[in-house]
């Protein structure tokens, strides 16, 4: 089945697991998908995740973190939409709860949070808030 927006649905599976208390979740491998889960996992919003390649495609497991029964990750929201793009400066990048949060940044550089981006200078497409 062909998805729309997969970072939406990405955020959506995720979202659904969290609310299921389930520790882990099965999510379709592309690469900003692996990005985005690399860097959950660097600011330890994630346990772990790793990639199992299977027949055709591959995909991603990944494990949630609990901590005294309630999830790491308290929200996520999808800002830019392929209907709508959603670009910021280096010195206009978003604050999440006014630093409590990261938002995800897509970049000439790659992939990266806010704060990153800001450091580096560059700008991009906001892609999700998560705090």
């Amino acid at each position: 089945m062909s998805v729309t927006d997969p970072i939406a649905d990405y955020l959506t599976r995720l979202r659904n697991s969290i609310g299921a208390k389930r520790k882990r979740v099965e999510i379709p491998c592309s690469g900003v998908k692996r990005e985005i889960s690399r860097l959950l996992k660097e600011k330890k919003y994630i346990a772990d995740f790793t990639e199992v390649a299977e027949e055709n495609s591959s995909k991603l497991i990944i494990e949630l973190r609990y901590n005294a029964g309630k999830s790491v990750i308290s929200g996520l929201k999808r800002i830019s939409k392929p209907g709508l793009r959603v670009y910021a400066k280096a010195d206009e990048m978003p604050r999440v709860l006014g630093g409590l949060g990261i938002a995800l940044i897509s970049t000439s550089k790659g992939i990266m949070t806010e704060k990153q981006a800001r450091i580096e200078g560059i700008g991009g497409e906001v892609l999700c808030h998560i705090w």
